[in-house]
């Protein structure tokens, strides 16, 4: 009897796909770089986002203020980080290539966020007018209470005399 033939075993997405030496370097400086932002004060992050400036069209520097700007949990620096991240991720530069993939999932995790911020002033909105609604129901209760005091409080009225009977 003759042995099946054999059969090629696919490649794994779990498996690490080599990564040529720029794009393997080029991504680990700038995880090394968002492991020492996660780290600053809001002082030094601030600085550090003040040092960083106008990045222009470098794409390293893109990431790297987008990385800064996303430790700040603001919706709209959430927006600014996602505009440069975006911009790498789309770039035709040579420079952007061995960037793009980590400019993906940085694009990936800022809609994610920008979703949960929005949910976040939905849910922020709700309860604001749920509190209106209750100091209003509150006041108004209050309102029939001091009704109903005012109502016990009145001397009674004298009784009106009997008729008399014929």
């Amino acid at each position: 009897m003759a042995a099946p033939p054999a059969t090629q075993v696919a490649t794994s997405l779990v498996q690490a796909a080599p990564a040529s030496a720029p794009e393997g370097e080029a991504a680990a400086q700038l995880l090394r770089y968002a492991d020492r932002v996660r780290g600053l004060t809001p002082a030094e992050l601030s600085l550090e986002i003040a040092a960083l400036g106008d990045p222009g069209g470098v794409p390293e520097r893109q990431l790297q203020l987008s990385l800064a700007l996303m430790h700040l949990n603001q919706p709209v620096e959430t927006a600014r980080a996602l505009g440069l991240a975006q911009r790498v991720a789309n770039s035709p530069a040579p420079e952007a290539a061995p960037l793009k993939p980590l400019a993906r999932l940085l694009v990936q995790r800022f809609m994610e966020q920008r979703k949960l911020e929005e949910a976040m002033d939905k849910q922020a909105a709700q309860l604001r007018e749920h509190q209106r609604r209750i100091d209003q129901l509150n006041e108004r209760l209050e309102a029939m209470r001091a009704i109903e005091r005012s109502i016990n409080n009145r001397a009674p009225a004298p009784a009106a005399p009997a008729p008399r009977a014929p």
